[in-house]
C-alpha cells in the first residue's frame, strides 16, 4: 500500500498517488484546491477553487517534465448551483488565457473534501515533434 507522496509546491497526499508517467503519458489523480499546506483555498468561491486546482496541475505537470502544451482535455468536477459552474468556469477561462483545452464541465452532487466545490483532471501526453 502507498502511504501518498510528496511533489515540492503540492501538499502531501495521504493513500494515493499524484500522478504515474508511463512514456509519453502523464496520468494524473484529479487536483483539489489545496495550497501547499493542504489548507482548502477559496471556501464558497468556485472560481478561486479552480485557479487553485490549476495551480496544482501545473505543478505536477512541469514537476514530471511534461509542459502546458501538453495538457489534452480537460474535466472540471463543480458542485453546487449553476452559478458555480459559471465561476468556476471563468477561473479556467481566464488561467488559460482563453485557450482552453478542450473540456468537459460537469456539476456533480459533492467531492472529496468538506467545502471543496472544484476539482480538475486532465489527459496529458507528450505530443510527438513534428519534423
Amino acid at each position: 500500500m502507498n502511504d501518498g507522496e510528496s511533489h515540492p509546491g503540492l501538499a502531501a497526499t495521504p493513500g494515493y498517488r499524484y500522478a504515474d508517467k508511463v512514456a509519453d503519458h502523464l496520468f494524473v489523480a484529479g487536483q483539489v484546491p489545496h495550497d501547499t499546506d493542504a489548507n482548502l483555498v477559496g471556501i464558497e468561491d468556485a472560481k478561486a477553487q479552480a485557479r487553485q486546482c490549476l495551480h496544482n496541475l501545473f505543478t505536477l505537470v512541469n514537476d514530471h517534465g511534461f509542459t502546458p502544451d501538453d495538457i489534452h482535455h480537460l474535466t472540471v468536477y463543480v458542485v453546487g448551483e449553476r452559478q458555480n459552474l459559471v465561476d468556476a468556469w471563468d477561473g479556467v477561462y481566464a488561467w488559460f488565457h482563453g485557450n482552453v483545452p478542450p473540456a468537459t464541465l460537469l456539476g456533480v452532487a459533492r467531492l472529496g473534501y468538506e467545502q471543496q466545490i472544484v476539482e480538475v483532471d486532465a489527459t496529458i501526453m507528450r505530443s510527438a515533434a513534428v519534423p
